[in-house]
């Protein structure tokens, strides 16, 4: 029997090797069918769990949303911000963007118990914020889209970037624009996942020096805001009042019409709609929900694959909570 030469021996592991990076390089890509076979019953368990919360309280369905945006704005889309802080680790709950704001971690701790049921130490926590993102804008009647998963737990948090890299209430569009760009987003992208705000609340003291002391402001609704909102700081801080105010539990595309008629509550809010070059995005959505819905769906797919951690990256962790 003939001996390969060295050439083709050498051709023959360079081609195996290139095979076992092809595969490696396609497992590392996030899939709309990643669990399709180590975890079938998945989307129907988180379903159930966070239509059931929605249910229990129905601003419930903004918190967990928010979730998954202050996940992937910090380091990617990672799990991130489910970790607690421990004497020997600071996580991301209490930098200021999160700090008495992000809520819903109750939420997920049922949701991924549910999950290590049926399919032990499959899932990541990562993932689940992606579903349960999905989940919570589609049950309180925007839309559905296949949710690409794949995406494993990050060990480390960064409070200092989660303090930077989640842009204020206060910020304006330029401030706004780069912010989106710098996580490979674009204009579009920004203006759609802005529509988030369709849903959800807002304290007192994120609005208070809009509904005070800007002009770009309906005075009306303005005089509605003050009601519930003392001018004093420190008085009222927490008190709350909905994004979209005419239907905060209803993921439509009336926050796109509210800001047209200057009825933004937040001061970032109104900058997608005050002569800038994101207006004519605003008056598109506000005209048609199904172009804001088309393109939410895309911009949060395109949120969604902000660095994700794939292959052996990671780890899937038991308890969101806490590193295994």
């Amino acid at each position: 029997m003939k001996m390969a030469s060295p050439s083709s021996f050498s051709k023959a592991i360079l081609a195996l090797a290139c095979a076992v990076l092809l595969v490696g390089g396609t497992s590392a890509q996030l899939s709309t069918f990643y669990y399709g076979e180590t975890c079938p019953v998945l989307f129907p368990t988180v379903k159930l769990i966070v239509q059931a919360a929605i249910a229990q309280e129905a601003r419930m369905g903004a918190s967990l949303l928010r979730l998954f945006f202050h996940d992937c704005f910090v380091n990617g889309c990672d799990g991130s911000n489910l970790l607690d802080d421990t004497p020997t680790f600071t996580g991301e709950k209490n930098a200021a963007p999160n700090r008495n704001s992000l809520r819903g971690f109750n939420v997920v701790d049922q949701i991924k118990s549910a999950v290590e049921l049926v399919c032990p130490g499959v899932v990541s926590c990562a993932d689940l914020l992606a579903i349960i993102a999905r989940d919570a804008v589609a049950t309180l009647g925007g839309p559905g889209w296949d949710v690409k998963l794949g995406r494993r737990d990050a060990r480390t948090a960064s409070q200092a970037a989660a303090n930077n890299n989640i842009p204020p209430p206060t910020s304006d569009l330029d401030a706004l624009l780069s912010s989106f760009q710098n996580h490979g987003l674009s204009q579009k992208d920004l203006v759609a996942l802005y529509g988030a705000h369709t849903i959800g609340q807002a304290r007192c003291i994120n609005f208070r020096a809009r509904i005070y002391n800007e002009s770009n402001i309906d005075g009306s609704f303005a005089v509605t805001m003050k009601s519930n909102c003392p001018s004093v700081s420190g008085v009222g801080d927490n008190n709350l009042a909905g994004l979209d105010f005419q239907s905060a539990t209803s993921f439509d595309n009336t926050y796109f019409v509210n800001l047209m008629e200057k009825r933004g509550l937040l001061h970032s809010d109104q900058q997608l709609f005050n002569g800038g070059s994101t207006d004519s995005l605003v008056s598109a959505y506000a005209v048609s929900q199904g172009t804001f819905f088309q393109d939410f769906v895309a911009a949060m797919i395109n949120m969604g694959d902000i660095e994700p951690l794939t292959g052996s990256n990671g780890e899937i962790r038991k308890n969101c909570r806490r590193i295994n």
